[in-house]
């Protein structure tokens, strides 16, 4: 069940990283909703989050609440969203997107647009933090 995001784990595609475990990733997503939108992930391949084994589930909720407080210090924004969907990549996922008012977190809205070096730089404040 290999996915885009094992290819990054791998290393076989970029991605703006902000945070890295031997077990989770935290990454920009390149499609955001807000600035600083980003993703979290088990390293270890599994579609769906609740398939996670116990240990596994709860690493990764510790892993997204250290992730969070981060963007919390450097993204201004009344509060850290977050959101488990997982239909668009079989991989489990925990978006967490700064949040000025509801409308931030809706799905169907256009994405933003940044440049890479705005990607790195949002990528890089965040990573200071943690």
């Amino acid at each position: 069940m290999s996915s885009i995001f094992t290819k990054i784990v791998k290393g076989d595609i970029p991605a703006y990283k902000v945070a890295e475990d031997e077990r989770f990733l935290a990454f920009l997503d390149i499609f955001p909703l807000a600035k600083g939108h980003l993703l979290v992930i088990p390293k270890k391949e599994t579609d769906y989050i609740f398939d996670l084994e116990s240990k596994e589930f709860m690493g990764l909720w510790s892993f997204t609440q250290l992730v969070a407080k981060a963007m919390e210090k450097v993204i201004a924004c009344e509060r850290i969203g977050v959101a488990v969907i997982g239909l668009e990549v079989p991989h489990a996922h925990i978006h967490l997107v700064p949040l000025k008012n509801m409308t931030n977190i809706n799905f169907e809205k256009p994405k933003l647009k940044f440049s890479p070096e705005e990607f790195e730089e949002i990528a890089q404040k965040i990573r200071k933090e943690i």
